[in-house]
């Protein structure tokens, strides 16, 4: 799979992802990262792939959310500016709007990590499409009710896929991630 200009063999390979989170309001580290030096050294200290977060993972119900994201959009810029001016690893963003993934994928973004699986925007699918960028599409709904939960979940995650097919993203671009911990319970 190709994310930015790195190939990596998903097939013969495991890799992991470190996170540097720039949201103040993060469940992980509640901003910890979220000051140009604080986050160049600490992606300086991982030099994995980098997953930038503009916004929180949490669900917020209406537009307000909307706005602080793109007050947000500013600062996280030029995350990822500087992160491609310093190291040379691909970068993922984590959102579920387009309009954010648009910004962020101009801005230096390799891979878009969307929690609802191009179910929450339609226009989504359309931006990662256009920037032929990678995704990491999650399984994920609003409640944990299942009939048969692992072919109530394979379904629902193939939607993810024909929603992301549909919209021209190429199979060798897409990630699935089960989503544990969203729209699930133990």
């Amino acid at each position: 799979m190709k994310i930015g200009n790195r190939e990596f063999d998903v097939t013969n390979r495991t890799y992991i992802m470190g996170i540097l989170n720039v949201t103040p309001d993060s469940f992980s580290d509640g901003g910890k990262w979220n000051t140009m030096d604080h986050a160049l050294k600490h992606a300086e200290a991982m030099m994995l792939t980098v997953r930038i977060f503009w916004m929180s993972a949490r669900v917020y119900p209406s537009g307000p959310y909307t706005g602080q994201c793109r007050g947000r959009s500013c600062p996280c810029r030029s995350s990822h500016r500087a992160l491609r001016k310093h190291f040379d690893v691909p970068i993922s963003v984590d959102t579920y709007k387009g309009s954010v993934a648009d910004v962020a994928v101009q801005a230096g973004a390799d891979l878009v990590n969307d929690v609802w699986g191009l179910k929450y925007d339609p226009e989504m699918a359309g931006v990662i499409a256009k920037h032929d960028a990678a995704c990491c599409l999650m399984h994920n709904k609003a409640n944990t009710e299942y009939n048969n939960f692992l072919i109530d979940m394979l379904a629902e995650t193939q939607e993810c896929v024909n929603i992301a097919r549909k919209a021209g993203i190429k199979d060798e671009r897409i990630i699935l991630d089960p989503g544990v911990g969203f729209g699930k319970t133990y």
